[in-house]
């Protein structure tokens, strides 16, 4: 079985970027979804007025810091690994909260924040009764990250660099990207990628394409997700185009389970089971957490893609993208 070991000693397992996002969650009816328009089970970019308007007509909200790659970084941690983020925040009450609540995870982050510009984003996330979840993000801060913003010590200092493909919305973030991609090379690190969104997919397919057959190592997507960034019907088609394109790419598959695809193999990853389905938000984002805390760890990758399996069913039985527990019990029982 194909086992990673990790390079030289780094300070951190991975360190991530992405949006550094607040996330507001509510249960509502498929109802809520007609009236305001909203395409289900999609992520969109909104405006101040929208994101005003939507927020008032939740009902009881769940408010809690999130983001596609902190939602990762904090299953990491939650493992016991070693996990540190870079994200853009204002200086104002939802930046602290942001980083307050990352930190209290066990997740590095810094205290530089912007002192102009936008407040800091928030994603609104709309559950509905079939755990599907909707998503209204309003970048705000997070969308103007650039290379300055970049902390290429902590890049450098890690096994992996993590990148969020939401971030692919401003062309200064995918600037960005590549910087910390080099650097991370350049240090003798490598680099993942999750494509986070079909519609995103859709929206960045050649710069998606350009950074999976060039700039990254291990590839992050699901199945709908590596269909339309190869313009194929199926899965099988797809893992035929990825297959040595990159490292090695991870392919969830809901309740199928995943694939995680070598040069050399594919290897059939089972889900675990869930005993009740509730919410869907972040089951990718902690999948991706459980892989990469096992591959840093140098476990193989069957044991990775079943740590990721792991993640993704502990998340998926309540409501939010955290799994509200510790994982590290989880596959060390006391």
């Amino acid at each position: 079985m194909t086992t990673h070991k990790p390079t030289s000693p780094a300070r951190f397992d991975v360190v991530g970027i992405g949006n550094a996002l607040v996330d507001v969650l509510s249960t509502e009816p498929d109802s809520f979804i007609e009236a305001h328009g909203l395409v289900k089970g999609s992520m969109a970019l909104i405006e101040t007025d929208t994101a005003e308007t939507l927020y008032a007509a939740m009902g009881a909200k769940t408010e809690m810091s999130g983001g596609s790659a902190a939602n990762t970084l904090s299953g990491i941690a939650s493992f016991g690994g070693r996990a540190a983020y870079i994200g853009r925040v204002r200086d104002d009450e939802l930046g602290h909260s942001f980083a307050h609540d990352l930190r209290a995870l066990g997740v590095y982050y810094s205290d530089a924040k912007a002192s102009s510009g936008d407040p800091t984003g928030r994603c609104l996330i709309v559950v509905t009764p079939d755990a599907q979840r909707t998503m209204s993000t309003y970048l705000g801060a997070s969308g103007t990250l650039s290379v300055e913003d970049l902390e290429l010590d902590l890049v450098a200092d890690s096994h992996v660099t993590f990148l969020e493909g939401y971030l692919f919305d401003q062309p200064a973030a995918k600037e960005a990207f590549r910087v910390a991609a080099d650097a991370a090379h350049d240090a003798g690190r490598q680099v993942a990628l999750t494509l986070s969104d079909s519609f995103c997919v859709d929206r960045h397919r050649d710069d998606f394409l350009t950074l999976v057959h060039g700039g990254v190592d291990i590839l992050f997507a699901n199945a709908d997700e590596i269909t339309r960034l190869y313009g194929v019907a199926d899965v099988e088609a797809a893992v035929a185009e990825v297959r040595g394109a990159c490292e090695l790419a991870c392919v969830t598959r809901s309740e199928l389970g995943s694939v995680v695809i070598t040069a050399d193999d594919v290897i059939e990853v089972p889900a675990e089971p869930v005993t009740e389905l509730v919410d869907t938000t972040g089951a990718g984002d902690l999948y991706a957490a459980g892989f990469l805390y096992g591959y840093t760890q140098g476990h193989d990758l069957a044991e990775c893609g079943r740590l990721g399996s792991i993640a993704a069913a502990a998340v998926i039985g309540h409501l939010g993208p955290r799994p509200g527990l510790s994982l590290a019990q989880l596959i060390h029982p006391s």
